[in-house]
């Protein structure tokens, strides 16, 4: 599923986000308008543009790319071309230089401050980024810090404070299927574009640059392009909801079919907070992975429980391998899906009944790496409670 910005380098997870409170110093602004009005689709959109658009930056990165000669091609052990071939390539290899390539994206001032939101994948490796305004100021900006398993980065500009003017976060957990929705960008470099539609469909899971699960994000199919990269998804009262970072092209086109994913802003709100705090994201973690039972794999195979997450592997030097926690050893195939038998059954966490991965993430989303939690398993049919110091998540799930 492919990034949104030009040119970059991408081609397209975790045990969650950490929720932190935000601070005092962190100025949020949430919209106090009643949820009625903001499934109200306005006539038109141009009031609520003209009042947006100058809130959009445009972000352009450099990076140094080193060049690459020809490859001299594979044949098998011991045949008799290969002293040709390599002598021919050696002496017809041209000169290896490095280039500066270019990326553009898009993003929006949260802070009065200068912090600006972007996608991780906009500015990632890059040596150089430069944000633009509407008033055609160009300033270099610095990266704060970036979050690759929410595809989340900040920056920070120093600039004149006219051109800084917040867009308020709303709350995405409010959003419906079928709200109105405005999605600004910079695509194909044609900066501060506004496009429409509406909210699609809610709770979709999307693979973050680093391969963890980004989880509830919001579907949409106003027209996104590459270039929409980190700009905003906003309701018609003007609040971002999302932050606009992967489309779906079916597999044919790198273009829009009208399939676009943005980050939840709740999950922007937790990131950023910790950004703007720390200069780091530092997510929990767990280490497995798992599948969700259901009745028909409980029934099929005598399970103790018919909800609950089926523990399949088990990373050694996790928290969950210090506990003992113990995955599965035996696949089997029900209903056309691939389960992994025989490990332990998570069914609770401090507390919550667990019945799908995605609950426990979200579960283990709310606590900080160190922090112990109680895990209710069943292991042989037998209930036991196990208690497990959560982790800090690796850079990849393969660590």
């Amino acid at each position: 599923m492919p990034f949104l910005d030009v040119g970059h380098r991408f081609a397209a997870g975790g045990d969650g986000r950490q929720e932190v409170a935000l601070v005092a110093a962190v100025s949020f602004a949430i919209g106090t308008a009643s949820d009625a009005l903001a499934r109200t689709a306005p006539e038109s959109f141009a009031d609520l543009a003209s009042e947006l658009l100058p809130k959009v930056v445009n972000i352009s990165t450099t990076q140094t790319v080193e060049g690459r000669g020809f490859e001299m091609p594979q044949l098998p052990p011991g045949s008799p071309f290969e002293d040709f071939f390599k002598e021919f390539f050696d002496r017809n290899q041209p000169e290896q230089r490095a280039r500066r390539a270019t990326s553009l994206g898009s993003g929006f001032i949260v802070d009065e401050r200068g912090y600006v939101v972007t996608n991780n994948h906009v500015i990632q490796d890059a040596d150089e980024i430069r944000v633009s305004f509407s008033n055609r100021d160009t300033v270099e900006a610095q990266l704060v810090g970036s979050d690759p398993s929410t595809d989340l980065a900040v920056l920070q500009v120093d600039t004149a404070a006219s051109a800084l003017t917040p867009l308020p976060l709303g709350n995405s957990d409010g959003v419906e299927v079928g709200d109105p929705v405005v999605a600004i960008g910079n695509p194909f470099g044609l900066d501060r574009t506004a496009t429409s539609g509406i909210v699609s469909a809610l709770q979709r899971l999307i693979t973050a640059p680093n391969r963890f699960t980004i989880d509830h994000v919001i579907q949409t199919d106003a027209p996104i392009n590459h270039g929409n990269s980190g700009g905003p998804l906003l309701n018609s009262r003007g609040q971002v909801i999302g932050v606009n970072t992967q489309i779906e092209t079916g597999g044919v086109d790198s273009g829009n079919i009208g399939i676009g994913f943005s980050v939840p802003s709740n999950t922007v709100k937790d990131v950023v907070a910790q950004i703007m705090r720390t200069g780091r994201v530092d997510h929990a973690y767990l280490g497995i992975t798992g599948q969700a039972v259901n009745s028909g794999v409980a029934d099929t195979y005598n399970l103790p429980v018919a909800k609950g997450v089926l523990v399949e592997s088990v990373t050694s030097d996790s928290g969950a391998g210090k506990a003992g926690l113990q995955g599965g050893q035996t696949q089997v195939v029900v209903a056309g899906e691939t389960y992994v038998l025989g490990g332990d059954i998570i069914v609770a966490f401090e507390g919550k009944q667990i019945s799908s991965i995605e609950q426990l993430r979200d579960a283990i989303a709310g606590h900080k790496p160190g922090d112990k939690v109680s895990i209710v398993i069943y292991r042989d049919a037998k209930k036991t409670s196990v208690t497990v110091t959560l982790g800090r998540q690796p850079p990849s799930p393969q660590g």
